[in-house]
C-alpha cells in the first residue's frame, strides 16, 4: 500500500476506516496562521503518508538546543542493535512514572521499538527526571517514522524544543506536578459544573486531575489522539489542556444523565473515580467523534497561552516554597536511617523508617538527632523550648502510659512563637502533619491537601509580621468566605501557598509558657501541659484527624528529634 513507507510499525487490521487513503496529498503551506487551520480542520487527516510527512515539516521547524542528537545518534549508538529484534521486555526508565507504551494500533513488536527508543533517549537527556507522557507520544509517532531512528529524531527536538515561551512535554516533576494544579485551576473557571461533580464525588480532587495528560496521551482511542496531535504539533502544549477540560465536560454530561445533583452524591475513593474518568475516556469514541471533541476544545473562549504560563509559574513557585521539587521516592528513604546508632525509648528502627517514609524528600538523607527526650531532661517545658529552639523541621514523638503512640511532624522552630508574645499564635507550613504509630498506622496530613477546594473558604494574604501588629489577635482569624474579584487566584492555587490565615484551615502548631498545642480549629490534634505530662487530643479542622489516643491521657515518654544533615557530619 502506498502509506507503507511511513506505516512499517502500523497494524493496518486495527485501523479501521484510518487505514484508507482519501483527500489532499500535498501540502502546499508555509503561513503558520494557515497551518493552524488547515490542523484545526483536519485536512491531512485522511491521508496517512501526508499526516507522516506534514509531521516531519513540523517537527523539523521546531527550534532547539544547539546539540539534539538525531538520528543518526541513534543509529551510532545502537549499532548492530537496531537490526535485531528489539525486546518490550526491557524495562522502561524511572522517569516514565509506570507509564506504559500505548498499543495505538502498533505491531507487538512495534511496542518493543518504543521501549527501545524510549530508553536511547534516557541516555542522550539526563537531565530529564519526569515524563510520563513520553511512552505515548513516542508510540503516535512510530506510526509516522520510517524507521526507529527516524521516531528517536523526532521525539528528541520535542524534548529539546528551547524556543521561548513554548513548551510540548513536562520533563520534571516540578512542572508535571504544576500542570495538575494549573489544570484545576482552569477546570475550576472554565468547566465549573464538572468540577463541582469531581469535589463531591472524589475524596480527592488533586489525585484525580494528576491524571489528566494521561487522559489525552494514554487514553484517548488513537482515532481521537491523531487529530489531537494534528493541532498540538502546531500550537502546543495548550491544545493539551483545552482537550483535557473539553472531556472533562463531555464526563460531567455522561455522569448527569439520570443521576443526581453533584451535591447530592456520596464521596468514593479518589481510586474509583479515576478509573471510571480513564474507562470513559477509552470508550468515548462510541458517543463523541474526534471532531466533536476537537470542537469542544476549541470553543472554550477567553483561554490563553499567557493565562495558561501565568498560572504554572505561580504553580511551580509555591511548590518550590514548600520544597516540593522532584517525586518523591519512599524505597530509598529507609537508607538515610543508621539502625546500629539509633536508640529511641518510644520507636523501633522499622517505626522510625516508616515516619521517614513521610516527610518532605529533602529532609530524607538526614539523619535523626535525639533533641530532647522526658528520660534524659526531666519534665519542663522550658527545657524543651532550650533544647528545641534553632532546629527545624522537629520530630514530636508521644508514647503515653496506656502503651499508645503518636506525634507530629512539625516543619517550624518553635523560637517563632515568641512572634506572639504571651498569647497563643499559630504558626508552621501546610508540610506539618500529625500521625499515629500504635495501636495502628495512620497519618494526617494538612486537610487542604486533600480537599484543595476548602481553600476557596481561605482569605490569602501577605505574610506579615502578625504577632508585633497591634489589635490582631486569633479572633481576627475568622472563615471568611469572600467574593473572588475576576483575576484572582483560584483556589487550587491559594491551597498551595501555606502560611495561610484562616482560624479554621491553617493552625499548624503553637506553643506559650504553659502548653504546646499542634493542630486547631474546633479542637486539638495535641495538647501538652506545661509539665510534659498530661495531654489531650481530638479532631481539629487543620488536620481533620481523629483523637490520635485516648483522649485525655498521661505521657510516659516524650521526645523531640531534629534532623541532622548527613553529608555535613
Amino acid at each position: 500500500m502506498a502509506e507503507e513507507e511511513y506505516g512499517s510499525f502500523v497494524d493496518w487490521n486495527k485501523m479501521g476506516d484510518l487505514a484508507k487513503s482519501s483527500g489532499p496529498t500535498k501540502v502546499d503551506c508555509k503561513d503558520l496562521k494557515e497551518f493552524k487551520q488547515m490542523a484545526r480542520q483536519g485536512y491531512w487527516a485522511k491521508n496517512h503518508k501526508l499526516r507522516a510527512q506534514v509531521y516531519q515539516q513540523l517537527i523539523k521547524a521546531i527550534p532547539c538546543r544547539t546539540v539534539t542528537p538525531d538520528a543518526e545518534v541513534y543509529r551510532d549508538i545502537m549499532g548492530n542493535a537496531a537490526t535485531k529484534k528489539p525486546s518490550s521486555h526491557i524495562p522502561l526508565p524511572d522517569f516514565v512514572d509506570g507509564s506504559p507504551v500505548p498499543r495505538y494500533c502498533l505491531k507487538t513488536e512495534a511496542v518493543a521499538s518504543a521501549h527501545q527508543i524510549i530508553n536511547c533517549v534516557a541516555g542522550q537527556f539526563p537531565d530529564i527526571s519526569h515524563c510520563p507522557s513520553l511512552p505515548a507520544l513516542t508510540s503516535l509517532l512510530l506510526h509516522f517514522s520510517n524507521d526507529e531512528a527516524q521516531c528517536f529524531e523526532h521525539v528528541s527536538r520535542i524534548l529539546a524544543c528551547n524556543e521561548p515561551g513554548k513548551r510540548l512535554l513536562d520533563q520534571t516533576f516540578l512542572a508535571y506536578e504544576s500542570s495538575c494544579m494549573t489544570f484545576g485551576d482552569l477546570a475550576n473557571k472554565y468547566c465549573t459544573a464538572a468540577h463541582k461533580l469531581i469535589v463531591a464525588t472524589a475524596q480527592d480532587v488533586l489525585e484525580v486531575y494528576s491524571d489528566w495528560q494521561r487522559w489525552v496521551l494514554g487514553d484517548l482511542p488513537f482515532s481521537h489522539i491523531v487529530r489531537i496531535l494534528d493541532v498540538y504539533l502546531v500550537e502546543g502544549y495548550k491544545v493539551l489542556y483545552r482537550v483535557a477540560i473539553a472531556l472533562l465536560k463531555f464526563y460531567r454530561k455522561h455522569k448527569a444523565g439520570g443521576q443526581a445533583s453533584p451535591g447530592g452524591q456520596q464521596q468514593q475513593d479518589s481510586g474509583k473515580v479515576r478509573a471510571d474518568i480513564q474507562a470513559f475516556i477509552k470508550g468515548i469514541a462510541s458517543t463523541v467523534t474526534p471532531e466533536k471533541l476537537l470542537e469542544k476544545a476549541f470553543s472554550i473562549r477567553l483561554f490563553s497561552r499567557k493565562e495558561i504560563t501565568l498560572l504554572q509559574l505561580t504553580n511551580e513557585k509555591s511548590l518550590q516554597q514548600k520544597g516540593i521539587t522532584v517525586k518523591q521516592k519512599r524505597r530509598n528513604v529507609q537508607l538515610a536511617l543508621n539502625p546500629d546508632t539509633f536508640s529511641s525509648e518510644i520507636v523501633s528502627s522499622k517505626e522510625m523508617r516508616d515516619i521517614w517514609s513521610w516527610i518532605p524528600e529533602r529532609f530524607a538523607l538526614c539523619q535523626p538527632q535525639l533533641l530532647f527526650t522526658t528520660s534524659t531532661h526531666g519534665c519542663s517545658l522550658n527545657r524543651f523550648y532550650q533544647h528545641c529552639e534553632g532546629y527545624e523541621p522537629t520530630l514530636l514523638l508521644i508514647r503515653t502510659t496506656d502503651g499508645d503512640v503518636c506525634g507530629a511532624f512539625l516543619t517550624t522552630d518553635w523560637e517563632e512563637r515568641k512572634r506572639g508574645g504571651n498569647k497563643v499564635s499559630f504558626f508552621g507550613t501546610g508540610e506539618c502533619f500529625v500521625f499515629r504509630l500504635k495501636p495502628e498506622i495512620e497519618r494526617y496530613e494538612w486537610v487542604v491537601i486533600r480537599h484543595p477546594e476548602l481553600a476557596s473558604s481561605i482569605k490569602t494574604q501577605e505574610l506579615e509580621d502578625t504577632a508585633s501588629s497591634e489589635g490582631q489577635n486569633a479572633d481576627n482569624n475568622s472563615l471568611e468566605q469572600p467574593e473572588k474579584p475576576a483575576g484572582d487566584l483560584s483556589p487550587f492555587l491559594s491551597a498551595r501557598h501555606f502560611n495561610l490565615n484562616s482560624k479554621n484551615t491553617s493552625m499548624f502548631m503553637a506553643g506559650n509558657f504553659d502548653s504546646i498545642i499542634v493542630g486547631g480549629g474546633e479542637g486539638n490534634a495535641l495538647y501538652i501541659d506545661s509539665e510534659l505530662n498530661h495531654g489531650r487530643t481530638g479532631r481539629c479542622a487543620t488536620f481533620d484527624n481523629p483523637p490520635l489516643c485516648a483522649e485525655t491521657f498521661q505521657v510516659s515518654v516524650l521526645e523531640v528529634w531534629g534532623f541532622q544533615d548527613a553529608m555535613a557530619s
